[in-house]
């Protein structure tokens, strides 16, 4: 297994390692590492609302030219209406504050989040800063300035 950076992990709540999980790969081929729900009790996130779940860890990343990005799981998506608020959570290399996740209930009804809960997932990703060079006009292509449904709906 590719092992890749070492990143500094800080354990902010007493919960992480005696009652709930630290963050793991749940696979050898997962992408991302499972964040759990580090709470003492449960927190019940109502129907069509937002509720702030703590994951028990704060990291540093070593440079800019890293990212750590929290995406919502996918079986909390399709089967529950569970996603992350903003979509996907950015935590930049100069963030030392602990991973919450901005849970959103998109269901009809409400949503209890257990202690130790899979609630998300983190993946780390090369970050690229760019430096913007002003030009009147951009490159041809074929599409061009095409938008929204330009190369048609279904085609294949």
């Amino acid at each position: 297994m590719n092992t890749g950076s070492r990143i500094k992990v800080k354990i902010v709540s007493p919960l992480l390692k005696t009652k709930i999980p630290m963050p793991a790969y749940a696979t050898e081929g997962s992408a991302g590492m499972d964040l759990h729900a580090c709470c003492e009790s449960e927190i019940t996130i109502p129907a069509r609302s937002r509720g702030k779940v703590p994951t028990g860890i704060a990291i540093e990343l070593p440079n800019p030219d890293l990212a750590a990005l929290v995406f919502p799981r996918s079986g909390l998506a399709s089967k529950h209406g569970i996603s992350l608020s903003n979509a996907v959570g950015v935590i930049d290399s100069d963030y030392r504050g602990e991973i919450i996740c901005s849970v959103k209930n998109d269901s009809d009804t409400e949503f209890v989040v257990h202690p130790g809960d899979r609630i998300a997932q983190l993946i780390f990703f090369p970050i690229y800063r760019i430096v913007w060079d002003e030009v009147s006009e951009l490159g041809e292509t074929e599409r061009g300035a095409g938008g929204f449904g330009s190369t048609g709906i279904g085609k294949f």
